[in-house]
């Protein structure tokens, strides 16, 4: 997550409980641009806790950019650890191509 968020020049990650609009939430804090409330990332469960009352809080185009970048370092990420490379090619559309090579 954190090279996530460098990709996007966003603060760095840091484990922490924060108040969210209704609630407490603790688990990696995400802080995008914008945003009234912070993105709490749960790890042990793959779950996001946030409150952006429906765009009014924080536009959620930031937090679909910053999972697409985490997508793609996660996937760099494992392919590396299984002694593959990985690659990326920024598409047209704005998506973002991985391809692996395996056995590097």
């Amino acid at each position: 997550m954190a090279a996530a968020c460098a990709r996007l020049q966003l603060p760095v990650p840091t484990v922490r409980t924060v108040k969210l609009f209704a609630a407490e939430a603790t688990g990696l804090v995400v802080e995008l641009p914008q945003w009234r409330y912070p993105v709490v990332c749960h790890t042990d469960t793959g779950t996001l806790q946030y409150d952006n009352f429906q765009n009014r809080w924080g536009d959620e185009a930031h937090l679909h950019a910053f999972l697409q970048k985490y997508a793609v370092e996660k996937t760099k990420l494992e392919a590396r650890k299984a002694g593959h490379s990985a690659s990326e090619q920024l598409l047209a559309d704005g998506s973002i191509r991985v391809q692996i090579a395996v056995g590097g």
